[in-house]
């Protein structure tokens, strides 16, 4: 059986790179759940739904990159947290705006919670104000 910090480390690359759940399910519970405190994401309760939303953002900032910049594993608790950077230029059409050609650098945290070695929920930790704002999304 793979470790969970092996298959954190996988769905999350699956997921910010824009693979949909396609790319995330082999990862995670077909039932996996999803919570977030943030406003784009209000209406998404499943872990499926979050990764399908993943890749229409990364098709609205193609150039998007993320850099890790820290991961902990709670043996404890069966689960994994990831730190992350996400620099990327709103140039992709079909945004709730026009491309703003404007660039973001949002910090975030995924928690993901594991039944063996799967994923069975996930929460999203971001400020998605800020990001909405440097975007050019939100005033």
């Amino acid at each position: 059986m793979p470790s969970i910090a092996d298959v954190a480390e996988k769905f999350f690359d699956a997921c910010e790179t824009g693979k949909g759940w396609e790319g995330c399910e082999a990862h995670c519970r077909p039932d996996a759940t999803f919570a977030a405190q943030a406003e784009p994401l209000t209406e998404v309760n499943s872990l499926e739904q979050y990764a399908e939303w993943m890749k229409g953002l990364c098709a609205l900032m193609p150039d998007g990159k993320y850099v890790v910049k820290s991961m902990g594993v709670d043996e404890a608790r069966n689960n994994v947290s990831v730190y992350a950077v996400l620099t990327a230029t709103h140039t992709g059409e079909g945004g709730p705006v026009p491309p703003t050609g404007k660039t973001t650098s949002a910090d975030y945290v995924y928690v993901m919670d594991f039944d063996g070695d799967k994923i069975k929920h996930m929460t999203k930790i971001w400020n998605s104000g800020w990001t909405l704002k440097e975007l050019g999304w939100a005033s």
